[in-house]
This record gives structure tokens, C-alpha cells and sequence, in this order.
């Protein structure tokens, strides 16, 4: 089962109950289909304009992506449910979690004024698109993102109050879901004071914004998110899942900070060197700083003042005296030391087999990968 963790596997097998053929993310897939065809079918007798933001909203959510929320979900709650108990009524859930993904994609996007996402231009730059020969296409494109992102908000709330359960889960549900709204905005804003003020960061700081912004809202909390769907939890899984969670977390950003500097364009869907051009002060770029790696033709200089404008020789450059620097193996073995570490808090915990082996792969492929 631990092989069919991710969706490169989706076909081969579920996660689930014996006699099924669709996988876990082909559900979740489904779920979020239905659910966004009846919301653009509702707009849509409101007003033409408001089919259009909502099919919009609705080609941003299904573009692809890893679905790693509700898959750390689905195994958090795997881990601690009783045998045989079907997950098909708890997908609302799960799928809300991607719902709430885009809405934090989106507007992540307006913030870093990024031009793709997964190889597809970033919803404001559709929107943009949409009316270009408007006096302020950009403004426009960034207003209806922002609102595309609310939306998203909402109907993730919508969607996890299709969940049945007890009233006692629900509470518990919907804690672990508030905060990881929370710490996940919390994160976002220090990681936009980051790029504004990047004297204040540290690589301690630096850690924290992974923690609050990635660590959060990716692992650590679907993980305790899908072990209050299970019912009351157990003490000693929670604190497993809270520790790993925090641990691959951190890995899982630790690997985008590489990504956005060494990442292939062709497979990250971003262009290369997003986080030179921004300044945005990561462990990685931070570390290299403290290595003396930050020098440009004009001299010695933190590219992290936030003037970006680097011409493409000059990331060319930056990028190879960060390889020179040793920052990158440097962050490989943080990395490393945060997986194994997670994969010992999973080893004591009191948690069905089946969702120990598949959480110790997901660790690996998750901080792992190409993009």
C-alpha cells in the first residue's frame, strides 16, 4: 500500500477498501469536480460573468498538483481508524484541504507577482489576460485573483461542513483546521516581511516561516486534521504526527528553497531563480550568504535588498557561486537529518502498519522531488 502514496502511483491500486479500483486522489479528484460543477451551475444563474470566475476557479483547483494535503490526511486518519471503516464519507473533507491549497496559492501568486504555476499562467495573469484592452488589466487580474482565492476560502468551508460526524469530531475537526488557516497566514506574512526587510531574518527565522507557512498547512496539520476524523485521539500518535509533521515540513520547504534556485523550468513549471529575483530570504540563500556566495558583477552585495532586476547571466551567475558556496549540500543534509528524524518519531507510535510505511515513503518522496 505504501506505494500508492502519491500521484504518480494513482492508477495502480488505492489506499482503500479491497473491491475498489479508484484511488484515493482519483476520489478526491471527483469530489472536487462534483462539488464546483453545482457552485458554477448556481453562479451561473446569478449572472454569466460569475460562471466565468467560478470555471475560472474551478481549472485553477483540478490543474494538477501533488495533493499532498489530503493524502497526509487520508493516513493521519488511516493511521488511528478502526479496520474496514470506509473513507468515502469523510472525502468532503479531505478535498476541502485542496480547496483551501489554491486560495493559498493564488494569492501567494498576486503577492510574488508570479507569472506561472505549474507551467500555466497564475490566475491573475488569466485574469489580466481576460481584459486586456481594459486601462488597468493588471489591477483587474490581481483584484478578481484575490477574490478567486476567497472564494476558494469559502467553498473549502462549505465543503468540510458536508462531512458527517459527530459533534464532538466536528470541534475537534475543525480546530485543527482553524489553526492551520492561521499559521499558514501567519507564515505568509512573515515570509512577505522577509522579502521587504530582509536585515531583520535569520536562519532560525528563516526556519519558522518554514514551520508556520509549509511545515503547517502541508503535513503537520492534515496529518492531526485526518486523526480527528478517526474520533478521540490517541496522546501518543498525536504527538508523533505533530513531531514528523514538523520534521518533513520543514524538509518539504527546505527542498523548495533548493527548487527555486536550481529547479528545472521545465518540471518546476516556475522559471529558474523565482527567489534570487525576489530577494526572499530562505535558509538556503541565507546560508550562502554566510558563506560569502552573494556577489554580483558590481560587486559584494545581498541580492535580499529586494531591487531584483537581475538579468538572466547575472542569476547565471549567482546561481553558480551559491553552488560553489557548499550552502546546497548543506541544506541536502538538513534535509536528510529532518527525514530520518521523522521516520524515528513514526516508530514507536501506536499507529496501523499500513499507514507507517506509507507516512515513512511519503517522507522520502516528499522532499525528494522534482518539483
Amino acid at each position: 500500500m505504501a506505494n500508492d502514496t502519491l500521484e504518480g502511483n494513482r492508477h495502480r491500486g488505492i489506499p482503500r477498501q479491497a473491491g475498489r479500483s479508484t484511488t484515493l486522489l482519483d476520489a478526491v479528484e471527483g469530489t472536487l469536480a462534483d462539488f464546483l460543477a453545482a457552485q458554477i451551475a448556481a453562479l451561473d444563474t446569478v449572472d454569466p460573468a460569475l460562471g466565468g470566475l467560478a470555471r475560472t476557479t474551478r481549472d485553477l483547483v483540478l490543474a494538477g498538483g501533488k495533493r499532498l494535503r489530503p493524502t497526509f490526511a487520508y493516513w493521519g486518519w488511516r493511521g488511528a481508524a478502526v479496520a474496514g471503516e470506509p473513507v468515502e464519507p469523510l472525502l468532503p473533507a479531505l478535498a476541502a484541504l485542496e480547496l483551501m491549497h489554491t486560495f493559498a496559492l493564488v494569492h501567494d501568486d498576486v503577492m510574488d507577482d508570479s507569472a506561472t504555476r505549474r507551467g500555466r499562467p497564475t490566475a491573475h495573469r488569466i485574469f489580466a489576460g481576460q481584459q486586456a484592452g481594459a486601462t488597468d488589466p493588471d489591477r483587474f487580474g490581481a483584484s478578481a485573483a484575490i477574490l478567486v482565492g476567497d472564494l476558494c476560502l469559502v467553498w473549502a468551508d462549505q465543503l468540510l461542513a458536508r462531512t458527517p460526524m459527530p459533534t464532538a469530531t466536528l470541534f475537534a475537526v475543525r480546530a485543527r483546521y482553524d489553526r492551520m488557516r492561521v499559521e499558514a497566514v501567519a507564515g505568509q506574512y512573515l515570509d512577505v516581511l522577509g522579502e521587504t526587510d530582509p536585515d531583520c531574518f535569520d536562519i532560525d527565522r528563516a526556519l519558522l516561516v518554514a514551520r508556520l507557512k509549509t511545515a503547517s498547512y502541508t503535513v503537520q496539520r492534515p496529518l492531526q486534521f485526518g486523526l480527528a476524523l478517526a474520533g478521540p485521539a490517541d496522546p501518543a500518535i498525536d504527538d508523533a504526527y505533530l513531531r514528523y509533521g514538523e520534521l518533513v515540513g520543514e524538509a518539504f520547504q527546505l527542498r523548495d528553497d533548493l527548487l527555486g534556485v536550481f529547479g528545472d523550468p521545465a518540471v518546476t513549471g516556475k522559471p529558474a531563480g523565482d527567489d534570487l529575483r525576489t530577494g526572499k530570504p530562505t535558509t538556503l540563500l541565507l546560508l550562502a550568504r554566510r558563506l560569502g556566495a552573494f556577489m554580483t558583477p558590481a560587486g559584494a552585495v545581498n541580492p535580499a535588498e529586494g531591487s531584483g532586476g537581475f538579468n538572466p547571466a547575472q542569476i547565471e551567475l549567482l546561481t553558480r557561486r551559491i553552488a560553489e558556496s557548499g550552502a546546497p549540500a548543506r541544506v541536502e543534509a538538513m534535509i536528510s537529518e529532518r527525514v530520518a528524524a521523522a521516520v524515528a518519531a513514526l516508530a514507536d507510535a501506536p499507529i496501523e502498519d499500513d499507514a507507517r510505511a506509507a507516512l515513512t515513503e511519503l517522507a522520502v518522496r516528499a522532499t525528494q522531488r522534482p518539483a
